[in-house]
């Protein structure tokens, strides 16, 4: 029985990346999401918030598990139309310029319409400014330069474009020979493909489910609040599916699936994180268990919100988190041999019984 198919995976985690989906501009991927989980054919809901939860009925129908990834991204909005036409830009989720610099962009106009720009110092020509180099990467001198033929705020306003627009970052996905996935937004589109590889499985080989299971794709991860509500009132167990960790002191590389054992939120759940740990060893699945220090994820979200859930997480090791991303194809592979591991097994206190 195969548990992961390289080229599907990889062709479809292309796909997600293509699709701009800031937090908040997230329509267009959760309606990409909805036709792909009716291709499935599994059911799902769409809460108010715009998250969708598909779930597998199991042999046990009163303790229900939980596994969530997002489809939203990092990104920014217009802030400011300048009198020179260029744009100063708000941040969504937690980055920095710096990581961004240079980069290629899409503003998504209020009308619809899709403008191109880059994004840059004010002060790059080094022909021209004095410091470049040592001169802040921040709100004031970071811009965004149109692809129109524009030079003072009426013309870029005529083109469409004005306050609280979204600006979505390039991800210039590329998948190399030596097996390494390079691009933005690998989190956690990375993670959101292999639930769905999951899902279809299950459906194509009629896997039978210990217990009924949720898949909550979420929307609002990287704003800090994608999976705290609408959490299925039998839900037990919670697993966010997120990336893992990658850094000087961090045990995460781009090869295992990455343990959490501990987040800026706190301690995962004890005896949960020791059972995926007990799942990887038993089923020679490569990982790292870790800690990772400026850190949350929608399941730390749902404790904080009060639901009464065991919470764990895991998922690939992702380099250069919240920049141009990279993983391996051996750490999807992995974590899509634990998730599978996962939904077979017993919960931990029936094991202990």
């Amino acid at each position: 029985m195969s548990i992961f198919n390289e080229k599907e995976t990889v062709q479809l985690l292309e796909t997600l990346t293509n699709i701009a989906s800031p937090s908040g501009f997230t329509t267009n991927i959760m309606n990409v999401m909805a036709d792909m989980l009716t291709k499935i054919g599994v059911d799902f809901v769409r809460t108010n918030k715009g998250a969708l939860i598909a779930t597998v009925k199991g042999t046990n129908d009163e303790r229900h598990r939980l596994l969530t990834a997002h489809t939203d991204t990092l990104g920014a909005m217009v802030k400011e139309v300048k009198p020179s036409g260029r744009l100063a830009l708000s941040m969504i989720g937690g980055f920095r310029w710096n990581a961004v610099e240079g980069e290629y962009c899409t503003i998504h106009t209020a009308r619809g319409e899709a403008i191109r720009g880059t994004i840059l110092m004010h002060e790059t020509s080094v022909h021209v400014y004095d410091g470049v180099g040592t001169l802040p990467r921040d709100e004031k001198h970071i811009e965004v330069r149109v692809d129109e033929k524009t030079t003072s705020a009426e013309q870029t306003r005529q083109l469409g474009i004005e306050v609280g627009d979204f600006v979505s970052f390039d991800n210039r996905f590329e998948y190399t020979k030596s097996g390494f996935v390079k691009s933005r937004h690998l989190d956690d589109k990375a993670s959101t493909t292999l639930l769905l590889q999951l899902l279809k499985q299950i459906k194509e080989q009629q896997l039978i489910l210990p217990y009924t299971t949720h898949f909550y794709i979420s929307n609002n991860e990287e704003i800090g609040y994608g999976g705290n509500a609408s959490v299925p009132e039998k839900t037990v167990e919670y697993i966010a599916v997120d990336m893992g960790a990658i850094g000087d002191g961090q045990q995460s590389d781009e090869y295992t699936v990455s343990i959490c054992a501990k987040d800026s939120s706190g301690p995962y759940h004890y005896e949960l994180t020791r059972q995926l740990v007990a799942l990887a060893n038993d089923n020679d699945i490569d990982y790292k268990l870790d800690i990772y220090p400026h850190y949350g994820s929608d399941a730390s979200a749902a404790i904080r919100a009060g639901f009464d859930v065991r919470h764990a997480l895991f998922g690939a090791g992702i380099e250069s988190s919240h920049a141009y991303e990279r993983t391996h194809v051996d750490s999807l592979r992995h974590t899509a041999a634990l998730l599978h591991a996962y939904v077979l097994s017993p919960m931990i206190d029936e094991l202990e019984d």
